[in-house]
């Protein structure tokens, strides 16, 4: 009998990791799967539920294809797909992907009322006045006064930063974490360009803008070529 060798099945501390060959055709994976999980399913014991995180390698999946595996898997006692994760991308994957990476910039004055929102980077030359917001994907660069409110890595970037050239804002929130600025500027006072970012406590700091090479070392994307 010619040996299955079209699905790997590991067992980890989270439950179970489905390794699914990419060379061989869609059916003739599924056959090894039900069979293989069959076989699985057998020496479990209990009603406890199991997650089942599956690996695709280079094939990629359409949605239908998709679901029949999770059909499949769900099929099975006591298993529920945690997640199917494919090395392939679709276009609109890396669409979306260079749109995050991408730094956008802006010349204009954002008023209050008004709300300039960015999929990547933002680079804004200009002033965000009392009332305005600025969001962004990534991280926030203002060659001005930010006076109003500022939202980097909005989508759950946790390693984003806003920096300005003069920061007074009346909120920043960097991913979910929000911190109200103080209210004890002084106008008169000269100042630094600062940065905000969070820390390794999970706060949001405000410093200048020197500690960027030291706390986020990576952040230039010049290395990354053309």
């Amino acid at each position: 009998m010619k040996k299955l060798q079209n699905v790997t099945i590991k067992g980890t501390k989270e439950g179970l990791t489905l390794h699914l060959n990419d060379s061989c055709s869609f059916e003739e994976l599924k056959k090894e799967l039900q069979w293989k999980l069959s076989e699985t399913s057998r020496l479990q014991d209990g009603n406890q539920l199991i997650t089942v995180k599956v690996q695709v390698g280079n094939r990629y999946l359409t949605e239908q294809q998709a679901e029949e595996l999770e059909e499949l898997i769900s099929q099975k006692k006591n298993l529920i797909v945690d997640s199917i994760t494919s090395n392939v991308m679709t276009k609109e994957e890396v669409e979306k992907m260079k749109e995050e990476q991408e730094i956008v910039s802006v010349t204009r004055i954002v008023r209050s009322g008004q709300v300039l929102k960015v999929p990547g980077d933002l680079l804004l030359i200009g002033d965000v006045n009392p009332g305005g917001t600025v969001i962004a994907g990534g991280n926030i660069f203002i060659m001005g006064v930010l006076k109003g409110i500022a939202h980097a890595g909005c989508f759950g970037n946790n390693e984003a930063i806003v920096a300005a050239s003069i920061m007074k804002p009346s909120q920043l929130r960097i991913s979910k974490h929000i911190n109200r600025a103080p209210d004890h500027y002084d106008e008169e006072e000269p100042r630094d360009m600062e940065c905000a970012f969070i820390n390794e406590d999970g706060q949001i700091m405000i410093d200048k803008l020197q500690v960027l090479m030291h706390i986020r070392p990576n952040l230039t994307r010049l290395e990354r070529g053309r």
